[in-house]
């Protein structure tokens, strides 16, 4: 499939790394609004088509684009993610914007592979909601789940900074959409070390009496090997343990609580390994980009 980025900060740069390794996916532009910027001039060495006057170049160039990837701000998707349906072009927004379907991948890669428009939630949504997903689904019901996620400073871009409070709207939403939890909550926190930590999510979750707590122990760890395939620096921070209370919750009391303690490294495509929230943003938008061109793929093969 045809695709370009909309977007040329850090996470389209690294995003363009990672396209140009598909089998699948056929990146022909990586598209900016600023000339100069570090993106761009990447993208002009690597022979792609580089412009620099933004969702308008898509449209106008939308007989030539399969797919784009937008890589911009939540305000600029919202903007424009009506006319990239109606030009016949599949968006995967990696905004908060929260238009279409969300999608994390080891939990509903597959159910939204024809949507037009498809929120990849945050990056605090793609590390802690498989956690949340994992619990709930050894257990009865969820009453609560939190998460609260850490990440560099330095990583966080002018475009993440403006989206503090999308993030924390969109990634609890998910937790209660696709991870299942009654009631959530989510917390992003921006350290400012030197030197700059690697993302790190905490993951609270209230268990109700009498669930099966060696299952949620070993279906969190099932869960981190899922997200691990594409997403090789994922893994526990330590181990898993469910702590007994009881726990006053917005969701009510409950007796224990499950905590899950979780670090992202980086794959250093672009952005430093410290990255990692970043970093499992365009691993997993790569992911769906990837599932969504086989599909259509083997479709075309049987038509």
């Amino acid at each position: 499939m045809r695709c370009a980025i909309i977007g040329s900060g850090n996470i389209g740069t690294d995003l363009m790394v990672k396209m140009l390794r598909s089998d699948v996916l056929d990146l022909v532009a990586l598209v900016g609004i600023d000339p100069e910027s570090e993106g761009l001039v990447r993208a002009r060495g690597l022979g792609l088509e580089a412009p620099h006057t933004g969702p308008e170049w898509i449209l106008e160039n939308a007989s030539n684009i399969d797919m784009i990837f937008d890589a911009t701000s939540a305000y600029v998707h919202v903007r424009h993610y009506q006319e990239y349906a109606e030009a016949g072009i599949t968006a995967i927004d990696l905004t908060p914007a929260a238009r279409g379907p969300k999608v994390i991948p080891p939990v509903n890669l597959y159910d939204h592979l024809d949507a037009p428009n498809i929120n990849m939630v945050t990056c605090g949504g793609q590390a802690t909601t498989p956690m949340v997903f994992a619990i709930r689904r050894v257990i009865d019901e969820l009453p609560y789940a939190e998460m609260v996620s850490t990440v560099a400073s330095k990583s966080a871009g002018p475009g993440t900074r403006q989206n503090i409070d999308e993030f924390t709207k969109t990634t609890s939403t998910a937790l209660r959409e696709i991870g299942g939890a009654l009631r959530s909550k989510a917390i992003m926190v921006l350290n400012p070390a030197e030197p700059p930590i690697m993302m790190r999510n905490t993951v609270f979750a209230g268990i109700p009496e009498g669930a099966d707590h060696g299952a949620v122990i070993d279906s969190v760890h099932e869960m981190v090997a899922e997200v691990t395939k594409y997403v090789p620096g994922y893994r526990l921070k330590n181990p898993p343990v469910i702590e007994e209370g009881p726990f006053h919750t917005p969701g009510g009391i409950v007796p224990h609580r499950a905590v899950v303690l979780l670090e992202v490294e980086g794959a250093g495509d672009y952005l430093p390994a410290y990255a990692g929230n970043l970093d499992i943003m365009t691993a997993a938008a790569m992911r769906v980009g990837e599932a969504i061109a086989r599909s259509r793929k083997e479709k075309d093969a049987n038509a």
